[in-house]
């Protein structure tokens, strides 16, 4: 990860310039935003797949109304995918998305520090909250958060929930899986592909909320961001059941909104047995005017 890393810093910085339970539950999200710098191209979809009753997913973006905030904060993109029994689970990772939210712009400071502390916060106030009821205890969420601010990229993950990079025709993988099959690629014990399919895959090590404390992986650095970039966070609903190759081709291949439901729905055909979550971002040259953005709408799906 760290050459990975220091290859597209590098690439980047000589190119700068260029640049409720349900039967089913849909929640979908479209935006245009315009910054200083460039269009951001937003689609975040989430379902509840083909087995399960509740979606335990949750998902978010946002952009601050104030001009001034959205210039020293950015834009905030988060995924998160909460476990525990009943309804623990979508009550972490709504909390998460609240929490965090509303931390990282409360909180003073440049972007990737402020997002680790809403992201302390919001370990906080889950696991405070399981303590308070027998029905949410144990209960916690992974969660993956990018912020887009100023030409520069920040991040801050717990769990595997993922974040991706689709730039040139390639796609990195941003993010590193706290699970028991990644500590084993990393000791050498199993191969990438082994652990893809490996009974344990789904093992996590680390989520917001199931401990009084938590450790949050974020980024060495800013990232600075180019015109084509493509972003994208998901829940392991998806890439459980989607290969990275085919993550990249429905990312070049349309719009995001496109992008989220075409991906959602090979996940769906290939079995759809978790909730499935996907955000793509997209980044684009400034038009003079900016667009009139599209209201957020939460969709029953027969």
């Amino acid at each position: 990860m760290t050459s990975l890393w220091k290859r597209l810093t590098r690439s980047a910085d000589k190119d700068k310039g260029a640049y409720p339970k349900a039967k089913a539950t849909e929640i979908q999200k479209d935006d245009e935003i315009q910054t200083a710098k460039y269009n951001v191209v937003a689609s975040l979809l989430s379902d509840v797949g083909c087995y399960r009753e509740v979606n335990e997913d949750r998902g978010s973006y946002i952009q601050p109304g104030d001009e001034a905030r959205l210039e020293t904060k950015g834009l905030l993109f988060i995924v998160a995918d909460g476990m525990g029994g009943h309804s623990a689970g979508e009550v972490a990772s709504q909390l998460a998305v609240d929490a965090i939210s509303r931390a990282y712009y409360d909180h003073k400071g440049e972007a990737q520090a402020a997002l680790k502390k809403a992201f302390i916060e919001a370990n906080n106030q889950i696991h405070t909250l399981s303590l308070s009821q027998e029905s949410l205890n144990g209960m916690g969420t992974t969660c993956t958060a990018l912020v887009l601010q100023n030409g520069s990229a920040f991040a801050a993950h717990v769990g595997d929930s993922r974040l991706y990079l689709i730039r040139g025709g390639e796609i990195y993988l941003m993010t590193e899986d706290h699970s028991a099959v990644m500590e084993m690629v990393k000791q050498g014990l199993l191969t990438l592909d082994e652990a893809r399919h490996h009974a344990d895959k789904n093992v996590i090590l680390r989520a917001l909320g199931s401990h009084p404390e938590v450790e949050v992986t974020t980024w060495e650095e800013p990232f600075p961001v180019r015109e084509g970039d493509h972003f994208l966070l998901c829940s392991d609903g998806l890439y459980d059941l989607v290969e990275d190759n085919e993550i990249k081709e429905a990312v070049i291949a349309g719009e995001p909104r496109d992008a989220c439901e075409s991906l959602i729905a090979l996940a769906k055909e290939r079995g759809g047995y978790d909730n499935i979550t996907v955000s793509v971002v997209s980044i684009r040259t400034p038009d003079v005017e900016p667009r009139t953005a599209r209201e957020t709408r939460d969709v029953e799906v027969k």
